[in-house]
């Protein structure tokens, strides 16, 4: 039940958030874009989560909620941020092949995206 109420909190400061924020460049566009993406992103992640009853997975999806906000505040930017391994990018030395690649991307992918499945 505690998690329930912490996923529900998190979600209304979620969608708050995006009614209150303002784009680094202060013009209305962006803004309304940023709106926009923030409530979009957090509807459909927490609609594509809703069924997992995982209390560990759930407390994942919480710490990745919650960075993914930290962050958009820290830096004005609700868009996450990239990850710092471009596909096929490694060393042939470090790596034997596709699927290794896959593993170490999938390793050094960050706590904000782990609920997406493409970077």
């Amino acid at each position: 039940m505690a998690l329930r109420r912490q996923v529900l909190g998190l979600y209304r400061t979620l969608l708050r958030t995006a009614k209150t924020w303002e784009a680094a460049s202060g013009l209305v566009n962006d803004t309304k874009d940023e709106q926009l993406y923030i409530h979009n992103e957090t509807c459909t992640l927490f609609k594509k989560n809703k069924q997992v009853t995982d209390p560990e997975l759930i407390k994942v999806y919480i710490q990745e909620a919650e960075t993914r906000l930290a962050m958009a505040l820290h830096y004005r930017s609700p868009y996450p941020r990239p990850v710092n391994i471009p596909p096929m990018g490694l060393p042939k030395s470090v790596s034997k092949g596709k699927k290794a690649q896959d593993r170490l991307r999938k390793q050094a992918k960050p706590v904000y995206l782990q609920s997406h499945d493409e970077y």
